[in-house]
């Protein structure tokens, strides 16, 4: 789960990380009162920030700076409802303002790749640091982080040193830095980044802007997190799946798809947009509407809410449910079809496509033939149910 700007704000405040201060307003009249609150104690300068979860809000014109209360009121009413990479702003805040001698860049994130921590660090802050990590990668600084030590003081020491900080600031980054750690740490994040990280001119290092990411894996262990999800702007689809515990992303074809595993499902994507190019012409033809892994549970109840979920997507034509067999076993997985259908009754009325393949495949096979149901087509290979789903599509599209 992403934050908005204003969330990480709050968060690294929670954490002792050094931050401006900043109140979030929906309104022109709630940003007129925040600048006059937050002005007061920062010389009448605020700046009125976009809370879109999208960089280059800058670049968009969503940040500006205010000199007044009526600046203010004015920024917040050309950003409100403003349209950013696609999002749109319905949150602004006002953060005081600052006087930057200098613009640092830190993060520490997940790397996947060598299943550690990474820190990178820069005395280039402020730019984009996807072109700086390009054009001029020694001025980005790469450090492993051990995911049992962490961030103590010597790796945060051997950071601020790869990353080349002037001697005069480099304790004070450290700190800084053994901070950001801990709210990676303990919030349980994927990704902490701050960008700029800056030294004023009276000498604080502030994070001015931050980005936080947050494994929704380890929600269990934070209550504390759900009220910081963006449930106005979530697919009511995507948000009905996640009440039922189902792994779902929604997306834009008219197949929708049911596996089990992660890597099948993917797989199955890709074979529906292959097979959709025949039924169609570019950029008209079937694709996938939908990622949804049931994983190693195929029960009726679980094929109920997984069919409840893609039936309610209006631009779905077709099911496919490519299942293979291990724990869960095809017959299991077939009578969980059929029970399903009997239970979603008149809510069923898109055709579905079914291959079974794997543990008791046979059984699987023979249950389906025999509940007969209209609307089930059994395929052998997954090419073939790929295929057969994508005609279904198409068919039911032009009619």
């Amino acid at each position: 789960m992403d934050l908005f700007e204003y969330q990480a704000r709050d968060m690294f405040e929670a954490h002792g990380v050094p931050v401006l201060a900043g109140i979030v307003a929906e309104t022109v009249d709630q940003a007129r009162a925040a600048a006059e609150t937050i002005g007061a104690s920062s010389g009448g300068v605020v700046v009125v920030k976009a809370q879109v979860k999208v960089g280059g809000r800058g670049k968009a014109g969503g940040v500006k700076v205010a000199r007044s209360v009526d600046d203010a009121g004015d920024a917040a009413r050309g950003i409100l409802g403003m349209d950013i990479k696609g999002h749109t702003v319905h949150k602004v805040m006002i953060a005081a303002g600052a006087d930057i001698a200098e613009e640092y860049y830190f993060s520490v994130l997940l790397d996947r790749a060598n299943r550690s921590y990474l820190a990178m660090a820069s005395k280039e802050g402020g730019v984009e640091i996807e072109v700086l990590a390009v054009e001029r990668p020694e001025a980005l600084a790469r450090v492993p982080v051990d995911p049992i030590v962490g961030i103590d003081a010597a790796k945060a020491r051997e950071i601020v040193d790869a990353a080349n900080f002037d001697n005069e600031v480099k304790d004070e980054i450290a700190d800084v830095i053994q901070k950001l750690w801990t709210v990676y740490r303990d919030e349980d994040a994927t990704l902490v980044e701050v960008n700029p990280l800056v030294r004023t001119t009276a000498g604080r290092i502030v994070a001015l802007d931050g980005k936080v990411s947050l494994d929704e894996n380890a929600g269990f262990r934070h209550p504390d997190h759900e009220p910081l999800e963006d449930k106005a702007s979530t697919d009511p689809l995507e948000a009905a799946a996640k009440a039922k515990n189902l792994n779902y992303v929604r997306l834009d074809g008219s197949v929708g798809i049911i596996g089990n595993g992660a890597g099948l499902v993917m797989s199955t994507l890709d074979v529906v947009a292959y097979a959709g190019e025949e039924f169609g012409g570019p950029g008209d033809h079937p694709k996938p509407a939908n990622f949804l892994d049931i994983g190693g549970g195929a029960s009726a109840e679980v094929m109920i809410n997984g069919l409840h979920i893609i039936l309610g997507d209006k631009n779905v034509k077709s099911v496919l449910v490519n299942v293979f067999g291990g724990i869960t076993s095809c017959d299991e997985v077939a009578n969980g079809i059929v029970g399903a259908l009997k239970v979603l009754g008149d809510e069923a009325t898109k055709p579905l496509v079914v291959r079974l393949d794997g543990n008791k495949v046979t059984e699987g096979r023979r249950i389906l033939a025999e509940a007969a149901h209209p609307l089930v087509t059994v395929e052998e290979t997954m090419d073939g149910a790929a295929r057969k789903a994508a005609e279904l599509a198409s068919a039911a599209s032009k009619n």
